[in-house]
């Protein structure tokens, strides 16, 4: 006795068409779960920013200052942008934080001034607004913690003229 095949069976061409569905889904989780990481990246650039105090209100209040020079585009800007968020909510009650865009030409003469040729680019200054210490690249919390505390101390910064790791030049986007 023939029972009728209860499981359905597959055709080459049932196999092609989910090898496609499979691959397509890899795809797009794929394109998703970069897409939300850059979005994140750049939205908490932007919320850094959005933090920062204008540099004409930080060179007028008497405290010691930090800009930092950035781009959207600069991948180290954006993978520091966590750290200096946390700094800055950390010290912005005894320390200014400034951040300046080099794609906004507004700030060309900052740009001069400090001589910016690559970023994210680091200038510390004390309450006078001198300079008392630069740093261009990727520079660990740490370091920068320890500037921070010695500009709020009015000491001479531990780490005064740093090169981190990886820095982006101002004219490679």
């Amino acid at each position: 006795m023939n029972s009728p095949n209860t499981e359905s069976t597959i055709t080459p061409s049932n196999r092609l068409r989910n090898l496609i569905v499979a691959i397509a889904a890899i795809i797009l989780t794929t394109a998703l779960f970069l897409g939300l990481q850059t979005q994140r990246s750049s939205t908490s650039l932007n919320m850094v920013a959005a933090a920062a105090l204008p540099i004409d209100v930080a060179l007028s209040n008497d405290r010691p200052t930090l800009i930092e020079f950035y781009a959207d585009w600069c991948k180290v800007c954006q993978g520091m942008a966590k750290d200096t968020m946390s700094l800055q909510q950390e010290y912005s009650d005894r320390l200014n934080f400034v951040m300046l865009n080099v794609d906004n030409t507004k700030w060309l003469p900052e740009l001069t001034k400090y001589r910016v040729d690559g970023i994210p680019r680091f200038i510390f200054l004390d309450p006078n607004n001198q300079v008392i210490g630069d740093a261009v690249g990727e520079i660990p919390r740490s370091i920068m913690a320890a500037n921070l505390e010695a500009a709020i101390d009015h000491q001479a910064l531990p780490y005064n003229s740093i090169n981190g790791d990886r820095a982006s030049s101002v004219n490679s986007q």
